[in-house]
Parts: C-alpha cells; structure tokens; sequence
C-alpha cells in the first residue's frame, strides 16, 4: 500500500473517530438536559406537592370552624328556645295576674322580668346574625379554596398569591445551595441577623461571598455580626435597605431568587438552574448589588 493512500485512510479513520467522539458528546448533553428537565420536574411536583397540602390543611382548619359554628349555633337556637318559653310562661302569668286582684307591685316585677328575657332573647338573635354572616363568609373562603385546589391540577401554571413559605425554608435551602459553592457567590438577605443561619463560617474559605442585608447601626447585635463576618477575608457585605429579598446566586450554574410577599409566609420562590433564567434573574441580583451601599 502506498503511502498516500495511508496517509488518506488514516485521515479518514480520525474524521470518523472525531465524528463518533463528537456524537457521544451530544449524548452527554442531551442526558445532561433530560437529567435538568427531570431535576426540575422533581421540583415542580414537590411544590405542587406542598401547595396542594397546604390548601387541604386550610380547608380542613375551615371545615373544624364550621363544626364549631353549628354547634355554638345549635346551643343559641337552644337558649332560644328556652327563652321564648320562659317569654310564654310569663305572658300567661301577667293574663292571669291582670285578671286577679294581685298586688300591682307583684305585677310590675313580672313584668320587668319578662322585659329581661327579650333583651336576652334580642342579644342572642343579633349574636346569631353575626355567626350566619360568620358562616356565609366561611363557605365562600371554602369555595374559593376547593376551585383553587381544582386549578392547581394544572402543571403549568402555579399562583403564588396564597402559597405559603416560611423564611425558615428559604434560608434552609439557600444553606443547601451555598455548601455546594466552590468559587464565587451573591447572596440577599433581608436582616443581618438572618445570616446566623447560614453557618457562613462552614464555607470554604476560597469561596468569595458578596452579601448584601439590612443593618441597624443602632442595634449592638448588628454592630457586632458585622464585625464578626467581615473578619473572615472571603466576605463582602453591603448595606441593603429594601428587605424585599432572598437571593443566591452560585457559581452562575445556580440562582435562587426570593420576592418577599405581603403576607408573613407568602414568599414567591423561583430556583433554577436554567442558563436563560439565570440571566434574566442575575440582572436583578445585580441591580439590588449596585444600589447596596458601601459600609464605611
């Protein structure tokens, strides 16, 4: 064999060697992607999960109430009743007392008695209304929480406006993410004392931490953890006045942004790993950086 004919056979073999290299690249990404999706999908279901669990036990907390509301209904309907008995009672005595030669004295205490039980009778009757407009009000709230609850089969779309998520949680999970860091991360909080539970102490110290939180230079506690934390060389921390966040931001392959809600626990969360979400969150993380002020 001639040895440009080698020559040609062997740059072929590494063109189809360099084809199928580049095909089992692709697979990488491909199952790389379908691990992403799968991932996500995962999170998805558990906050359905949990968003479905929370709207049962609101709704059974609900029901309880309404049980309570009949049975305290049932009891005034009762006391009612006792009273227009004792109503009857007396109208038939103050007949027979005005039809007698009793003592006018004995008759207007009947009747300042009888007096009593309608103002009684009037008090339960308005204590009455109210507890139907209670229970009105309950059905609806209840109605509202079952379409609510149909609509949440819907995979696509999660209203946020009700879910509740405690800050605990949030923190919980941005600890989850930050002990996975290796180079740089941005992280939102809105107090300085929420990062004692960041055990920030735990991240290795190659790990370079810009902070960004509330600090109250009135309070000692304050005054004192932020000398606490900028002693360690990996930490930046700026002053931040909005508290309207939690963010984390890590090594750009992960961002957890956090939109503190009006209600206590009704935090919009969105974590992902999605490089076109990312880039779209980070220019937030971003912005709120910029506008946190340098400590002196």
């Amino acid at each position: 064999m001639e040895e440009d004919d080698r020559d040609k056979i062997i740059r072929e073999l590494r063109e189809e060697l360099k084809k199928v290299i580049k095909k089992f690249e692709n697979y990488d990404l491909i199952i790389k992607s379908k691990e992403d999706l799968i991932n996500n999908l995962n999170t998805s279901l558990t906050l359905k999960d949990d968003q479905i669990k929370t709207m049962i036990d609101s709704m059974n907390l609900k029901e309880q109430h309404n049980d309570t509301l009949n049975t305290s209904l049932q009891i005034k309907n009762e006391k009612i009743r006792d009273l227009e008995k004792n109503i009857r009672a007396l109208n038939e005595k103050m007949n027979l007392l005005n039809s007698s030669t009793v003592d006018k004295d004995l008759i207007t205490e009947k009747e300042d008695e009888l007096e009593v039980y309608k103002k009684k009778v009037d008090i339960l009757k308005g204590e009455l209304e109210k507890q139907d407009e209670d229970f009105d009000l309950l059905d609806a709230e209840n109605e509202k929480l079952r379409n609510d609850l149909a609509s949440s089969s819907d995979p696509q779309i999660i209203d946020w406006t009700h879910v509740q998520i405690p800050k605990d949680s949030i923190l919980k999970k941005i600890r989850e993410i930050l002990s996975k860091a290796v180079h740089n991360v941005t992280i939102a909080v809105p107090d300085i004392k929420d990062l004692q539970d960041l055990h920030l102490y735990e991240v290795r110290s190659s790990v370079n931490m810009k902070i960004m939180c509330y600090i109250d230079p009135s309070l000692e506690l304050d005054e004192q953890l932020l000398m606490e934390f900028e002693s360690l060389d990996n930490i930046t921390i700026r002053m931040y006045e909005d508290k309207d966040r939690f963010v984390i931001d890590r090594d750009g392959t992960e961002l957890l942004f956090a939109i503190i809600g009006e209600g206590e626990n009704t935090n919009l969360i969105i974590h992902t790993r999605d490089v076109k979400h990312q880039r779209l969150l980070r220019s937030l993380v971003m912005e709120g950086w910029l506008r946190a002020r340098k400590l002196d």
